[in-house]
């Protein structure tokens, strides 16, 4: 088991299967030394635990803690191109979608549930730019999305 596996595994964690595509896309891509992730929905086996709006239907601290299974799903997608997460050089960008009602406006907030996850992994290859974006509607109906960019060492 890798290093990054253990620390998940400290944390009551397990590296989930890779979610299977809801379109005609794949989970995750490498180019070069970079592994690019599709946006990842909080699914746990299979299944959304929620939907809805942030705000309405999901609270904040929901919806954090739905961020971070999200960026669980993320990193699993990126194993199953690294093979080994420990390869990650860094994390370098993370892009997070939040399902808003219209007067939320925490979405930062909500984002820090999958970034909060990748420090706790990852240490400071965990660190990261990010976006956090406010929409109307993700696919499932699901509260939030999570997509990431990785550097992988030489």
């Amino acid at each position: 088991m890798s290093a990054a596996e253990d620390r998940l595994a400290q944390l009551g964690l397990t590296l989930p299967e890779t979610a299977t595509p809801a379109g005609a896309y794949v989970p995750a891509v490498q180019s070069g030394r970079y592994i690019y992730t599709a946006g990842q929905v909080p699914l746990v086996a299979g299944t959304l635990p929620m939907t809805g709006k942030v705000g309405a239907e999901v609270t904040p601290e929901e919806a954090k803690d739905l961020a971070r299974t999200a960026a669980l799903n993320a990193l699993a997608a990126v194993k199953s191109v690294a093979g080994d997460l420990d390869r990650i050089a860094r994390v370098v960008k993370v892009t997070g979608f939040v399902a808003s009602a219209p007067d939320f406006t925490g979405q930062p907030g909500v984002i820090n549930g999958a970034s909060e996850l990748l420090g706790e992994v990852l240490g400071d290859k965990g660190v990261h730019a990010r976006s956090a974006v406010g929409v109307a509607v993700l696919p499932l109906d699901a509260p939030v999305e999570v997509e990431m960019q990785v550097e992988l060492a030489d």
